[in-house]
């Protein structure tokens, strides 16, 4: 009985060696790893909130903002754990290969999802576009009601929601309507080959100078653009401010057509030549 007690005191014993031993060993690596851990996460801190105050100056959009926000703190986490991990004796090696697969993996599976997402991330820096303006861009035109990482929703002027992926719309031809500030409305109208071409010009540009939406700046333009076909076709060009393109496109067609009418400007008859072959 006494030999049993003697074998699970030094039993004892040799299991608080151990732990005294491992403590004496690990101590000064975990309390080490705890500094640089606490002292890493105030850096993190720090970098985030300098990386904030400058896109915050630079009138980065918010999305934008908040993403490279998010994508630069977890980063810097990530960095730093590897970094505690190492300093316990963690080997990294393995951890790192699996880092490596999973991310080839995840490109693989989202490759378009990823491209679309560098796209957007490309036009909220460069701004080729911003909410509101008026754009044509992969064969559809709209305003810009929403800018995504992902998507920029445009809403056309038939009242339709048109969603564009971000990586196609980065890498093709996107007009913008808005940019210069006033837009020229394209019309054609044409009168008969008999009319005064001066006279027409006059009563035109006279007409649409009372649309109270026709900009005086650049005025108001009337030109030959074609003679034949039984007729002269005029190219009618007023101009505007982009929230007002159709109440114009619409309007001075109206406007020019009653003003023809008044002043008897007639517009072309049709001709129609039979040939009698006997």
């Amino acid at each position: 009985m006494l030999l049993q007690l003697n074998g699970v005191v030094n039993t004892s014993f040799d299991f608080v060696g151990k732990i005294s031993e491992l403590a004496i060993t690990y101590a000064p690596k975990l309390i080490g790893a705890i500094v640089v851990y606490l002292i890493g996460s105030v850096i993190i801190k720090w970098v985030c909130n300098l990386l904030k105050k400058a896109l915050t100056a630079r009138n980065f959009d918010p999305s934008l903002q908040s993403f490279l926000f998010s994508l630069v703190k977890v980063l810097l986490s990530i960095l730093l754990l590897l970094t505690v991990f190492g300093m316990l004796g963690v080997p990294l090696t393995s951890f790192a290969a699996i880092l490596a697969g999973l991310a080839v993996g995840i490109g693989a599976a989202l490759n378009g999802t990823l491209g679309n997402f560098a796209g957007g991330v490309m036009m909220l820096i460069f701004k080729p576009f911003k909410l509101g303006d008026l754009i044509e861009a992969q064969g559809h035109l709209g305003n810009v009601v929403e800018q995504g990482i992902f998507n920029t929703t445009l809403l056309s002027p038939e009242s339709k929601t048109i969603i564009l992926a971000n990586g196609a719309l980065s890498t093709g031809t996107i007009v913008n309507y808005t940019t210069h500030g006033h837009l020229r409305v394209d019309l054609v109208m044409a009168i008969d080959p008999g009319v005064s071409i001066e006279k027409a010009r006059e009563t035109a540009i006279a007409a649409m100078s009372t649309h109270p939406k026709v900009l005086s700046t650049p005025a108001p333009e009337v030109n030959v653009l074609k003679v034949g076909d039984g007729m002269v076709t005029l190219a009618i060009r007023p101009y505007c401010k982009q929230e007002d393109y159709w109440d114009v496109y619409f309007g001075a067609q109206e406007l020019v057509k009653n003003a023809f009418d008044k002043n008897q400007i007639a517009g072309p008859i049709p001709h129609r030549v039979i040939i009698n072959k006997q």
